[in-house]
Parts: structure tokens; C-alpha cells; sequence
């Protein structure tokens, strides 16, 4: 089977054009697509499914409405903004590339394939979504969903990165290249889908060598995932008169840029007390005194499982400097949710604040 047959192209474009789903992102058909807005759906929807994207990118908008708008904001600005979506990195990339188009190209997304793949954080898939989508230019896309529609046409069960990249390059070359590109995602995700794909309804299923074979819920073979590392860490919650200590964590470390509580990774055999005033001595330079646990919070990132046992802690000596942080805060615990906390860290907040207060320590 093979997707040079050239009734694949059009049949794919009729498809589309009934089938495709109203996404905010996208543009009505025959209207011109807004570059900065394909832009960021597409950096938001990388590891991100559509529903939960859909309101993240409506209130994006609202407050970052142009490339200009969001080269101005302020990293914690667009962390909050981003607060909840994970992979934070996307978010601090984003921010450095349309500060360098705003700089560099005048606030206009470039249209160069070269020029916007020099970008901060632009990859070669994004580079051939947007430059497709937004300025009809014959780039290619692999993604999930892509692969997974590929890998079941030629029925491969783990087909090369080569392979899906020069079917993807053949497909593209035409008219409309940015709707086919699309065409082929929405296939993928929403009838060539992971498990019990949707053949009856697939405009090209008399093209795939799955369907043929009878072999399409096998294609393409599922990864056996491999067991995350386990980090055991422990999380000093320090209060001073109604506030709460927060640092923020390092451009170049895990969740960088974002404000946190201090941490640290438990020795074997350490307790947890023990490493929670090891955390305000080796990062912050003060001695703390561990006390009432607060809560124990389970959180997996892509490529570990963290379990974070937040301790009430108590200044003892010293004054918080920012040891292994980029810069400290003391903090009204009233304007703690006004921070860009990852998901985690707003959790242990919550519980935190909450067991202040009904312990009736001061009030914020």
C-alpha cells in the first residue's frame, strides 16, 4: 500500500472538509490563518490533549492577544498563564522566541521555514505545522497521531522515523498542504484511533495495508513502558508571622521558573525531618526546626515518579538566601494561589493553608 495513489489526496481534503472538528485555533475555511494563534496551539498541544488545551488557549488569548503583548509580559506572568498545562519548558521557550520575533522580525511571525526554525524551541514538528497551516507552505508533520495512521497504511508495527517523514514529504506536496497535514492528525485522532480504530467511517482504509491484513489493532506495536525512577523528597513548609517561604526554582532545572516550596531528595535511611532543615541549611543557609507532617503528595513527570512529604518547619536562625534558587519570598499565604505553582506544589499549598488555619495559627 502506498499514499502516492492520487485519489488519497483529495479523498483525505473531502473528509476533512466535512469532518473536521470546530477548534478555536483553527480558521474558517477559506480564511487565512493567524500564525501566532496556530503557533501556540500547536507548543500547547505537544504531550496535551484538545479538551484540555481549548480553555487554556481561550484565556491565553485574552491576555497575550498578539506576539507583541506576550514579548512584554513578564516570565511569571506567562507561567501563571500557563499554570496546570505541564511541561513548563514549552511555556519559557515560547516566551523566548516571540520576544526574538518581536525583536528580530517585527512582531510578524516568520514565514522563512529557516528563519522560524532558528527559534527557541522550535522543532521540526512545529516548525512543518506552522509553517503548513499558517503560510501554505509544502512542509511536512509526524506526530502521534500521523504515525499511528502510517504506521497502519503500510502495516509496520514500528515503522522509521524515515520512513514517516518521506510519506509525510509526498503527502504534502499539492494544494491546500496545511489542510492535508491536518486532515491526516484529525484522521488519527479521531478514527485511526489507538484502539478499535474506526475503519467503517476512514476515507482511505481500501489504501492501508492493516485494514487489508486484518492487523490494524496491532499497528503500530505499543511500547512496553519502562519503570520511572522514584525520587523520595522532602518539602520544608516554613512560616514566619503569617507567611510562608517560596523560592523559585532555576531557568535550567526541572519546572524552571516556577515558584515552589524548598525541597530536597531524601538520603536512604534519612527521615524526613532530618532532610527537610538539610534543605534550609544546603539551599537556603538558615537552620529550620522540622515539626507536623502537613501532607504526602504523589506526582509523575515524564521521566520520574516524585513523592513529596511536605513538614511544617520553623525559622530557627538566619536569613533565606537563595543558595540553589534563582530568588526567595516571603509570602502571605492570602497571595501564595497569585504565584505559578506546578500542580504538585498548589496542592501541598492548599493542604497547608488549610491545616494553618484550623489549627489557628495567625490568619493571612
Amino acid at each position: 500500500m502506498s499514499l502516492k495513489d492520487p485519489e488519497i489526496r483529495p479523498r483525505l481534503l473531502a473528509w476533512y472538509d466535512a469532518h473536521r472538528r470546530d477548534l478555536p485555533w483553527r480558521s474558517a475555511p477559506g480564511e487565512a490563518a493567524d500564525p501566532y494563534r496556530v503557533w501556540l496551539s500547536e507548543v500547547m498541544l505537544q504531550q496535551t490533549r484538545v479538551e484540555t488545551v481549548r480553555p487554556y488557549f481561550e484565556r491565553w488569548l485574552q491576555r497575550f492577544p498578539t506576539v507583541d503583548a506576550l514579548a512584554a509580559a513578564p516570565l511569571d506572568d506567562v507561567l501563571k498563564a500557563w499554570e496546570g498545562l505541564g511541561y513548563y519548558s514549552r511555556a519559557r521557550n515560547f516566551h523566548r522566541a516571540v520576544g526574538l520575533v518581536h525583536q528580530q522580525h517585527g512582531g510578524r511571525v516568520p514565514g522563512d521555514p529557516e528563519a522560524f526554525r532558528a527559534l527557541p524551541g522550535v522543532g521540526r514538528y512545529t516548525a512543518g505545522a506552522v509553517m503548513s497551516i499558517a503560510f501554505g507552505r509544502e512542509e511536512p508533520v509526524v506526530d502521534g497521531n500521523v504515525r499511528r495512521v502510517f504506521a497502519r497504511v503500510v502495516d509496520d508495527a514500528d515503522p522509521a522515523d524515515e520512513l514517516l517523514w518521506s510519506m509525510a514529504s509526498a503527502l504534502v506536496r499539492g494544494p491546500r498542504p496545511g489542510d492535508v497535514n491536518q486532515s491526516v492528525m484529525e484522521l488519527g485522532a479521531t478514527v485511526c484511533v489507538p484502539r478499535n480504530p474506526r475503519c467503517g467511517d476512514c476515507p482511505v482504509r481500501e489504501f492501508c495495508g492493516a485494514f487489508a491484513a486484518g492487523t490494524q489493532n496491532e499497528r503500530p506495536a505499543r511500547k512496553k513502558a519502562k519503570p520511572l525512577p522514584h525520587e523520595d523528597t522532602a518539602v520544608p513548609v516554613i512560616e514566619r508571622d503569617g507567611r510562608v517561604l517560596l523560592v523559585r526554582r532555576p531557568v535550567t532545572a526541572r519546572l524552571g521558573g516556577m515558584w515552589a516550596f524548598p525541597a530536597v531528595i531524601r538520603a536512604d535511611g534519612e527521615s524526613v525531618s532530618a532532610a527537610a532543615e538539610r534543605a534550609g541549611r544546603e539551599a537556603l543557609g538558615i537552620e529550620i526546626r522540622a515539626g507536623a507532617p502537613v501532607c504526602v503528595v504523589e506526582h509523575t513527570f515524564t521521566h520520574v515518579r516524585a513523592t513529596y512529604h511536605a513538614v511544617r518547619c520553623s525559622l530557627v536562625e538566619g536569613d533565606p538566601r537563595a543558595l540553589l534558587y534563582d530568588e526567595v519570598a516571603w509570602v502571605r499565604w492570602e497571595r501564595v494561589p497569585g504565584y505559578a505553582l506546578p500542580v504538585a506544589q498548589r496542592r501541598i499549598a492548599a493542604l497547608a493553608a488549610e491545616s494553618t488555619l484550623f489549627n489557628g495559627a495567625p490568619a493571612p
